[in-house]
């Protein structure tokens, strides 16, 4: 009897020790894991914590008064320039997809270069929706085209809410314009601006020809790149 009472108080003794150890373990993260990765830090102090939001996200519109644009202003280095005969009359649509709701009032364009010998008439900047329905347009702009080779804004005639979504900026010229002197602001991009698009969703297009005004409505299914692809791309717009 007395070598099984000491035979059972100490099976008894271990089991209370080793419900001591799986205690200790649970109580301190439960794994050697756990563990270690708490050792590496000073005794009561948590892990780092990344801010949500944080980190350099680049330039935004925002930080020049802006609402939104095509691309950095500070890349905008190139210059697009064309014949009269190359775009005039057509319709020239630069997309610009907005992600949240705000209120359309001008049209910013990079202006590079004048031409003061140009004959400029009925040439217009304009918005259209993702069916191709005008929804707000400039008084012709031609005599800023003529004056002071910078970034500038054009205003509507009217101020729009735009909703979230797929929008145009269209742009219209005429008259008679040296190639190399009347030049617009853009990228470097050249033929790669609708790289992975399709009508009716190309970045960079043009539709008809012929125009002296801005029409009421455009078939985007008809985006044309044959004058993009010559050069007349990439074209610079921001909206305030």
């Amino acid at each position: 009897m007395r070598t099984r009472t000491t035979t059972a108080s100490a099976g008894l003794a271990a089991m209370l020790a080793a419900a001591l150890v799986l205690s200790g373990c649970s109580a301190s993260g439960g794994s050697t894991t756990g563990k270690g990765a708490g050792a590496s830090s000073p005794a009561g102090a948590s892990p780092a914590q990344v801010p949500a939001g944080g980190g350099f996200e680049g330039p935004r519109p925002q930080d020049q008064n802006l609402l939104a644009w095509t691309g950095d202003p500070n890349d905008a280095g190139h210059v697009t320039a064309q014949s009269a005969a190359g775009v005039g009359g057509r319709v020239t649509l630069v997309r610009m997809v907005l992600r949240e709701e705000l209120t359309w009032s001008n049209i910013w364009l990079g202006l590079a270069g004048i031409d003061p010998n140009a004959q400029l008439s009925n040439c217009y900047l304009g918005v259209y929706d993702a069916k191709g329905t005008l929804v707000a347009s400039t008084a012709d702009v031609s005599p800023q085209l003529m004056t002071e080779a910078i970034a500038k804004p054009f205003p509507l005639a009217k101020p729009f809410t735009a909703a979230p979504g797929t929008y145009f900026v269209a742009l219209l010229l005429n008259g008679t314009w040296a190639t190399n002197a009347l030049t617009l602001k853009a990228t470097g991009a050249g033929i790669s601006v609708n790289a992975g698009l399709n009508p009716p969703s190309l970045r960079y297009s043009t539709v008809l020809t012929g125009q002296t005004s801005l029409p009421a409505t455009v078939n985007l299914a008809e985006q044309s790149t044959s004058t993009i692809n010559t050069g007349w791309a990439s074209q610079w717009y921001a909206i305030s």
